[in-house]
């Protein structure tokens, strides 16, 4: 351990004092991304990287005329070293749909989410692309019992979308559809393509009729299984936002002050789920407390969890989802900066420690013009230049450590390559 804590030392000094001579190789851009422990992995090497939310891409990319906008974020998020992007791979009935009933699919829609992928490729993005929505906005679950229930079924409440066979065929059929999809722009299937970081089963899984998780447990551990089936490449996780349930009942008091029928322990630990999640919004979970006791809640939220998915579940953690409104009494920017800084310091210092904290994405990045899609969480890059810089720092300080793993493998390449070449200059000796 000390010999490996030298290394990762000295590794990280060369990177620092070389700067910006050192260089990544190109392929560690490219290959599908895995686990290792609590590591993401890249050609051999520790994946980190900050990212964004953007659930938009999809809806503005299917008219050709709004193109520019996601070609616009993209460049802008790249330009600051952003490199993940999470969105969304459904719209379920109603305005602009995807999939505007069971099994009928919208081709100009699909063709957005196909530009939105061959795009990210360009700038060098990965992607997380959600299945389906815990919320009504867009569809969600509760156009799925909708349309079971308009096939005659017998539904109770909308989270018999977890339990219910023909609206979990419903979503299974989805599932089958999206990763089968071929790319119209790029010729790729999508279970197939290098872009794709990772699935997630669902925005913001909550099943509040069984707080205790396991009606999720059960729901996760089957759709998991099925989404394996097809894509055995991508990483796969189940859009929890960390809430504890009763299989760690003295977690618990991490929590605010409700459950949703998620366990961030049990759920987490299904063989098929590669990563962990959180989402972070004491704002909205803790309004009444002032902004100095939320951020204390996010802080040793954030810690946590974190703790826990190195030392208890032994997978990476991505943070998917953070931001501050600006409607919040007595908002202002240094505060949002604050509350970012809370959140990108306890990820830098576990991954240059080695941990299982691989990034974030704040929710959610805007490009200019898009005023329709304000949610008062939004970041538009030359709107904040503040903010912007924390955001690129983070993307800064996180690249030095990819780079310093990137040497260390190199180091320990070449050190094993010299030994071989030592050995057999001593045979050959004798």
């Amino acid at each position: 351990m000390k010999h490996l804590r030298l290394l990762l030392f000295l590794a990280l000094v060369l990177v620092q004092e070389r700067g910006s001579h050192f260089v990544v190789k190109a392929d560690d851009q490219g290959g599908f991304i895995k686990t290792e422990g609590v590591h993401f992995m890249l050609n051999g090497s520790p994946f980190y990287a900050n990212g964004f939310n953007a659930y938009w891409l999809m809806f503005l990319a299917s008219d050709p005329s709004q193109r520019a906008k996601v070609t616009s974020a993209f460049q802008e998020a790249s330009n600051h070293g952003l490199s993940i992007a999470r969105t969304w791979a459904f719209s379920d009935g109603g305005y602009m749909p995807l999939q505007s009933s069971p099994g009928s699919y919208n081709e100009q829609m699909f063709q957005g989410l196909d530009f939105v992928i061959s795009e990210a490729k360009k700038f060098g993005i990965k992607l997380v692309l959600s299945l389906v929505d815990n919320y009504e906005a867009l569809g969600g679950k509760k156009q799925y019992v909708e349309w079971a229930r308009g096939q005659g079924q017998s539904i109770a409440s909308d989270d018999d979308f977890f339990t219910n066979p023909v609206v979990k065929g419903y979503y299974k059929n989805h599932i089958k559809t999206v990763l089968t999809r071929r790319n119209s722009i790029t010729g790729v299937a999508y279970k197939d393509d290098l872009t794709i970081m990772a699935w997630e089963l669902m925005n913001e899984v909550r099943c509040p009729s069984d707080p205790s998780g396991r009606t999720v447990q059960a729901w996760i551990t089957e759709m998991a299984s099925y989404v394996k089936s097809i894509d055995g490449n991508h990483l796969l996780e189940a859009g929890l936002e960390g809430f504890y349930a009763q299989s760690s009942a003295q977690k618990q008091q991490n929590n605010p002050y409700f459950l949703v029928g998620t366990d961030f322990i049990e759920n987490n630990q299904i063989p098929s789920i590669d990563f962990a999640t959180v989402h972070s919004y004491p704002d909205q979970w803790l309004s009444d407390l002032s902004e100095g006791n939320q951020i204390s809640f996010l802080s040793n939220w954030v810690n946590t969890h974190i703790q826990d998915a190195q030392n208890v579940l032994h997978k990476p953690l991505l943070f998917a989802e953070f931001g501050i409104s600006s409607k919040d009494s007595g908002y202002s920017q240094n505060e949002r900066d604050q509350f970012f800084d809370t959140v990108y310091s306890a990820i830098y210092s576990s991954a240059r420690g080695g941990g299982a904290a691989a990034g974030g994405m704040f929710w959610q990045l805007l490009t200019e013009g898009m005023d329709s899609y304000r949610d008062s969480y939004e970041i538009v890059l030359s709107e904040s230049p503040s903010t912007a810089s924390v955001i690129a720092q983070q993307c800064q300080k996180l690249n030095r450590v990819r780079k310093m793993y990137a040497r260390l493998k190199n180091m320990e390449e070449w050190k094993k390559e010299n030994d071989g070449r030592r050995n057999d200059g001593g045979r050959t000796g004798n």
